[in-house]
Order: structure tokens, then C-alpha cells, then sequence
């Protein structure tokens, strides 16, 4: 029988997030710090809307672009976030979650052999996404030094005549570095100069914790050349609702739809009707949130600081990006030493690109307690190894 597998498919690396979390699932005792999903359950008001939905047999198909009054709150929130003007018809569309409109963007744009720039460390999907639209990736690997921004000298160093997208991922996954608005105002020059697209994932938009984010789309010339990405599981605690959307040039979201329409159809229903509630009468719940998230972020700084475990401060998302560099081991050896001898699970940097080696990525999205307690486990095993 012949090899009926693709190459490409073949080729492409599983996420190194999954694989290492495969030997958590057969340990007891473990405390798991390692998956970026919110604690919180989604609000209550949020998933009775979604109930409502359900008993009154809303569970039909929408249009392909996603319910019209869920469209106009997402314009309605990004005008009163951003200063953001979007037409819902025809420069928006609803995903099902961050990542279909992260996959449809580059499948829109792509052709064979186009230059896709990646900063990483970075969410894991970007990589193989633009393999599978036929571009090719092409990295910068960020340094801690520069608080893991992206400088005007890496993007200027990256771009060929072949370049057609950069990826921005910020706030940062794993890093929780941020992009201030003269940082995206220094690279978009470089953008509008060099007529690069610019494909803006800005799930964490609403965790930040030092002055509110800035979409690069709000910068004089970038909302033209911007596919603005965003979502309700990191926010709104709304991972399981498989909800997200892009807003964009209309000549490319009517591709991305195209996409959408043949693969997906729409995204799911209920979740939509749930998601308007969100847009409508979330901002509370968000604050909420972030305000946790926020303690728990100081408080695993000030933990650092005391077992001397050198960190720079993330103001973003909810991750920390310590570096175990002193240890003289990678950043997976260290951590598979952490989960055999102490029970704590936290991803090595390498899973987000080669420059996340000697780094390792904790999630703060778990509660204080369990931070807490992963904390003397992991102080412990630091203070062993430095003993030795």
C-alpha cells in the first residue's frame, strides 16, 4: 500500500506544549501551571444567556460572518477600547476562536514561497499555520535584554523582497511583554515603508497591567494593512465557547470568509448569542479578572525575588517567563526535572520557538493557593540544584 500521508502534514512538529503535558496526565499529585486557560468559570450572566439561547432553539446555522448584532458589538467595543471604526458588514467576521482567524488569515493572503516574520518566543500556531498556507516562516528570535519587544533593528534585519506578513503577537504568549504605543509606532514606519501586512493577535488585549493596550490598527496609516485578531476565552474566561473574530480590509475578510464558509460554515451559535452578553455587560467581569490576575502576577515576581530567580517584570497576559539560564541545563531538562522530583508542571520556553531556551513558562492563571504551594515546590527544587 502506498503512503497516502502529506509531507507537509508529516513534517510539521506536534505542539511541544501537548507533548510534555502527556506524562502530567499519568502523575498524581501534580500541580499544573503550565495551561494558559482562566480559573474562573465564564460569568454567570454570560452562560445564562447562553442557556436562554439554547431553550429557545436558536441552535440554526448564522450567516457566515457571525450574527449581525454580535458583528456590531464588536465594532461598538473596539471603538470604545481602541478608537476603532469597523464597518460589521464588511471588514469583521466571527471564528470559531482566535485561532481559525489566525489559519484563514494566512490562507487568504499567502501564496507559495511568501515570507511570513514570527517574533518568538510566541504562541505555537503561527509556525505551522504559515507552513500550511504555503509560506514560508522566517523568525526573530527576541531577547530578554529588550523585555522581549520586538525592535525597529530585528524587523528591519528580517524583511526581504519576499516578505509579505508580520505576525505581532502582544501581548505576549509565553512571555507577557507588552508593546507601548511609540513601540508600534517606531515599527509601523518600518511596516507602511517596506508595504508589509501586519496580522495583530491581540487575544490577551484585556490583561494587561500597566496602562491600557494599544492596537497597532490605531496607528496613523496601520489600520489599512492590519488584520486585527482577537477573542472571548482569554478575557471573558470563555475557552470552552470556541468564540473569536478578525477585523480587517474588507478585500481580505471577504476571502477569509470564503474560507470560513467552505470549511467551517459558521461559528457555534449559542456561543455568539452568549458572546453579545459579554460585549454588552462584561467590562465588570473583566476587571474583575484582571485585578486577580494581576495579584497573583506580583505575587510570583516578589516569589522570584526572594529565591533569587531572575525575571523581568511582564505586564501582559498571564504568564511569566523566568529564566533558569544559571542551571546549566535546557529549559526541558529542567522542567521535566521539576515535574519528576517536585510534582510541578510548567512548559519549557523551547515550545515557543528556539529562543525560549533557558526560560520556562508559569501560568498564573491557577488560583493563589496553588501558586502558593507550587512555589515552595519549586523554590525546594532551585535550592537543591544550587546546593549541589
Amino acid at each position: 500500500m502506498r503512503n497516502f500521508l502529506s509531507d507537509k502534514i508529516v513534517n510539521i512538529k506536534p505542539s511541544g506544549i501537548r507533548k510534555f503535558f502527556d506524562l502530567v496526565s499519568e502523575m498524581k499529585d501534580v500541580i499544573s501551571l503550565g495551561v494558559g486557560e482562566p480559573d474562573f468559570e465564564t460569568p454567570w450572566h454570560i452562560r445564562d444567556e447562553g442557556i436562554y439561547a439554547f431553550e429557545k432553539g436558536k441552535t440554526f446555522y448564522t450567516s457566515n460572518s457571525g450574527l449581525k448584532e454580535l458583528r456590531e458589538e464588536i465594532g461598538k467595543y473596539l471603538y470604545r477600547r481602541q478608537n476603532l471604526n469597523y464597518n460589521p458588514n464588511e471588514e469583521m467576521i466571527v471564528t470559531v476562536g482566535g485561532s481559525e482567524a489566525i489559519d484563514i488569515c494566512l490562507r487568504a493572503v499567502l501564496n507559495n514561497g511568501d515570507e511570513v516574520i514570527i517574533p518568538q518566543p510566541s504562541y505555537v500556531s503561527y509556525e505551522p499555520c504559515t507552513i500550511l498556507a504555503g509560506g514560508k516562516p522566517v523568525f526573530i528570535n527576541l531577547k530578554g535584554e529588550n523585555d522581549f519587544k520586538l525592535t525597529c533593528e530585528e524587523l528591519k534585519s528580517a524583511i526581504t523582497d519576499k516578505t509579505k506578513v508580520l505576525i505581532l503577537p502582544y501581548p505576549n504568549n509565553p512571555t507577557g511583554s507588552v508593546m507601548g504605543k511609540k513601540d508600534l509606532e517606531d515599527i509601523a514606519k518600518i511596516i507602511i515603508e517596506k508595504d508589509i501586512l501586519v496580522l495583530s493577535d491581540e487575544i490577551y488585549s484585556e490583561l494587561t497591567y500597566k496602562g491600557e493596550h494599544v492596537s497597532i490598527a490605531s496607528i496613523d496609516g496601520m489600520k489599512e494593512r492590519t488584520i486585527l485578531i482577537n477573542g472571548f476565552s482569554k478575557s471573558y474566561a470563555m475557552t470552552g465557547w470556541r468564540l473569536g473574530y478578525a477585523c480587517g480590509p474588507k478585500e481580505i475578510i471577504k476571502q477569509m470568509t470564503k474560507i470560513h464558509q467552505y470549511a467551517i460554515m459558521c461559528a457555534p451559535t449559542i456561543s455568539q448569542y452568549a458572546a453579545i452578553e459579554a460585549l454588552k455587560n462584561g467590562d465588570k467581569d473583566v476587571e474583575m479578572m484582571r485585578n486577580s490576575y494581576n495579584q497573583r502576577r506580583r505575587f510570583l515576581m516578589n516569589a522570584f525575588k526572594e529565591m533569587g530567580l531572575k525575571c523581568f517584570e511582564p505586564f501582559g497576559a498571564f504568564y511569566v517567563f523566568p529564566c533558569i539560564k544559571e542551571f546549566g541545563m535546557s529549559s526541558e531538562e529542567f522542567a521535566t526535572k521539576l515535574l519528576e522530583e517536585e510534582h510541578v508542571a510548567a512548559v519549557p520556553g523551547t515550545a515557543f520557538g528556539e529562543s525560549g531556551e533557558g526560560y520556562l513558562r508559569i501560568s498564573y492563571a491557577y488560583s493563589i493557593d496553588n501558586l502558593k504551594n507550587a512555589i515552595k515546590r519549586l523554590n525546594r527544587f532551585i535550592t537543591n540544584l544550587r546546593n549541589k
